[in-house]
């Protein structure tokens, strides 16, 4: 390392994280060439600390290609220099850029050799980084598994290192896999344990994180007030820091909330404001996720070819990036979308697959969606013991994880029970009770305006 040295008289007087970002930004084309001359002339030093430390503020402004440029050439410095902790240390980074590029095969890889090199090392830090980044490989592309295994690792060594910001980010990963796999109160759990140690070391983007994570599982499990106010809480850390991703990913969840407490109008602001945020960092995960959101609120709408477009985009994107459970998501709506159009046959075929993927992954919750469709389909077409067979198990499922689901299918079934099927009719009106006694949910519910305050992006931050 080089030893410490006075700062130059020339060095900026930054205070805040805003004053160090402005500044990074005019200065990232320098020192991305600094990078590249300290490589070339042999300053291996230089070449791996200044990738370092523009680290953390290429990951919040997405500039995701840069950064995988820089951190490779960190790795090739200290490959030349014998460097190994330094190698590690690169690789660790280097896997973190190909996560964010969504080259999935390519960062498990990277991270196997870091893996084992830390391990050869004996460098227990660099082993729990590597294996919360392998977490964040695996369940993406549904293999819940091995995502909760490589993440429990790290939060043990996390834990013995005394590392409490590892330890956050390690909680936050568990509690999202878990909460792919329906385990809400678990997931809920390890995001309040994130939460409470981010906040006890100031780290706000940690913070953050933690509230959209822990609101996505209340929204799951029916509590919209408390995932309202979490997002809120998020929204003014997202701008305090002016961290773009995040804010498009809490706009996103905003329209999800407002869809389901009936503003449909709101929803469909919010996923179109959400689609050009993710659009402008190139981010096609959350343009997959802000696009299927839109096609459920067009269905709601009535504004079905404008529905199928977005879905279908939305499938294309999950379908490239190789994210299965968004792909069992966007059948989902798909099959209802069909059902909705009265096509009973297309809409089994959409949930079929669906629920092929999410029984292969885990993701009870879209099993149970997956199952409520099929059944719903059956009952449309007059199979009734079929149809609430289906919705039965569907509401096993939503009973067990405790999602919100459970008292709408609970609801169809006595739905059904009341009104029998007359097979001779074709209900298409939005509202109306079809011919198996389900109410088509076409129209969207009156808003319940006293659950969700919309954030106003030009609103100035508050304290979460």
């Amino acid at each position: 390392m080089l030893p410490p040295a006075r700062p130059p008289d020339c060095a900026p007087s930054v205070s805040t994280p805003r004053q160090a970002a402005a500044w990074l930004e005019g200065e990232r084309a320098n020192l991305h060439a600094a990078a590249g001359y300290a490589v070339t002339n042999e300053l291996p030093v230089h070449a791996m600390l200044i990738p370092a430390a523009m680290a953390s503020f290429l990951g919040v402004r997405h500039y995701r290609d840069q950064a995988l440029t820089l951190h490779q050439t960190a790795l090739a410095a200290a490959r030349r220099a014998g460097d190994q902790a330094g190698e590690g240390r690169a690789l660790n980074w280097v896997a973190s850029a190909q996560i964010d590029t969504t080259q999935f095969a390519a960062a498990e890889a990277t991270l196997q050799e870091s893996l084992a090199l830390h391990r050869d090392l004996g460098d227990h830090g660099g082993q729990a980084d590597a294996l919360n980044a392998l977490g964040r490989v695996y369940w993406p592309t549904g293999d819940y598994q091995a995502a909760i295994s490589c993440l429990q690792q790290a939060l043990e060594l996390f834990r013995g290192l005394g590392h409490p910001r590892g330890q956050a980010q390690a909680l936050n990963g568990l509690g999202t896999v878990l909460c792919n796999t329906g385990d809400y109160p678990t997931a809920a759990a390890f995001h309040e344990q994130a939460l409470a140690l981010f906040r006890e070391i100031g780290h706000q983007h940690g913070q953050s994180e933690a509230l959209t994570h822990l609101a996505v599982v209340q929204r799951f499990t029916g509590d919209y007030p408390a995932a309202a106010a979490n997002l809120r809480r998020a929204e003014a850390l997202h701008r305090h820091l002016d961290d773009r991703y995040k804010q498009a990913w809490t706009r996103t969840e905003l329209g999800v909330l407002q869809r389901l407490t009936g503003d449909c109008r709101a929803a469909e602001a919010s996923q179109q404001q959400a689609l050009e945020q993710w659009r402008a960092i190139a981010d096609h995960s959350g343009q997959a996720r802000s696009l299927n959101e839109l096609g459920l609120v067009q269905q709601l709408t009535g504004d079905y070819p404008a529905a199928e477009t977005s879905h279908l985009q939305a499938l294309t994107l999950n379908c490239d990036l190789g994210r299965r459970q968004e792909q069992a998501e966007v059948l989902n709506g798909l099959g209802e979308l069909s059902s909705r159009c009265a096509d009973s046959q297309q809409a089994r075929s959409y949930h079929d697959q669906a629920l092929a993927i999410a029984r292969d992954v885990g993701a009870q919750l879209e099993e149970a969606r997956a199952l409520e469709g099929i059944g719903r389909c059956h009952l449309q077409d007059g199979h009734d013991d079929k149809g609430t067979s289906h919705l039965q198990q569907a509401l096993t499922i939503y009973r067990r994880i405790g999602a919100h689901g459970a008292q709408r299918v609970q609801q169809a079934l006595l739905d059904h029970h009341v009104t029998k099927p007359d097979p001779t009719s074709h209900p298409r009106q939005a509202g109306q009770r079809t011919a198996n006694g389900v109410r088509d949910s076409s129209a969207c519910p009156p808003a319940d305006t006293s659950v969700i305050t919309a954030i106003d992006p030009a609103a100035g931050p508050t304290r979460a």
